[in-house]
Parts: structure tokens; C-alpha cells; sequence
């Protein structure tokens, strides 16, 4: 797949939240229940925002017609978030951006079973680290390590 990426700035940041929203809500809804747990819309924007502004931070998108179809956010070691809209999932565009990617870190939550196995299909292996989430219901997420 021939994907074009671009460097976010600060203005991507509500589709950059817009996107991480609508992926998680379809592959994290067994984690993370709407009903019991709404999405935190304003915390992950101004996370983004910081994203954004952190000089040590690259955050790489693609786009069509629609907005943002996938990102990458990450420093020199970690992959600190990557989505890609759904109705792209399965087309290689997921992979075509890892390949721009030099991290060789990242965290995933354990019951994410969609995205371990595609960071393990591409040589990432758990470290054996893990630690709760961030957000309510804080589950446990693990740390990978590419080798």
C-alpha cells in the first residue's frame, strides 16, 4: 500500500482525538463499556495537545477526503499511540506506517487481542512488564519490545 504520512501539528488535534475515539470505541468496548465508561473526550484532547507540543515527540497521519485514516505518535524509544480508522483496518496501512516508525518500544493494553497480534506478527514481543492504565477501569497493559 502506497500511503503518504505527514508530520500532525497542532491544529490535527480534535482529529487526531476523533480518530483514537472511533477506533476504541470498536476495539476497546469490552475494556473500556461506553456505558460505564464514557469516553474521556476533553483529558485525550489536551493529551493530544501535549503530544503535539513535545519537541521529542514526532506524531506522523494520513488523511483522504474523510480526515485523518491512521496515526503514529512516538519519541526516540516508544510508540506511544497509533490508530487507524476502521473502515481501513486490514488494508496495510497499519504496517505501512510502522515501517516509519524507529521506536522499539510500546505499550498495549493485555485485552487489546487485535493490536497484540498484529504487533507480534511484526516481530514485537511482551517484555513481561506490565502496569495498570491510566484511565478508568485502569486494566493492565503490557510492554513490548521489538527484537
Amino acid at each position: 500500500m502506497a500511503a503518504m504520512f505527514r508530520r500532525a501539528t497542532g491544529s490535527d488535534a480534535v482529529g487526531l482525538r476523533d480518530l483514537e475515539k472511533a477506533a476504541n470505541l470498536v476495539a476497546l468496548a469490552h475494556v473500556f463499556p461506553p456505558e460505564q465508561h464514557p469516553y474521556p473526550d476533553q483529558l485525550v484532547l489536551d493529551r493530544w495537545r501535549e503530544v503535539l507540543a513535545d519537541p521529542d515527540v514526532t506524531t506522523l497521519v494520513s488523511e483522504d477526503d474523510e480526515g485523518l485514516t491512521a496515526f503514529a505518535a512516538f519519541d526516540e524509544d516508544t510508540l506511544l499511540h497509533l490508530a487507524v480508522r476502521t473502515n481501513q483496518w486490514a488494508s496495510g496501512l497499519a504496517r505501512t506506517l510502522m515501517a516509519e516508525v524507529p521506536s522499539t518500544r510500546l505499550w498495549c493494553l493485555a485485552e487489546n487481542h487485535r493490536a497484540r497480534r498484529f504487533y507480534e506478527r511484526l516481530g514485537w514481543r511482551p517484555t513481561g512488564k506490565e502496569e495498570p492504565e491510566t484511565f478508568v477501569p485502569f486494566p493492565v497493559r503490557l510492554e513490548y519490545e521489538l527484537r
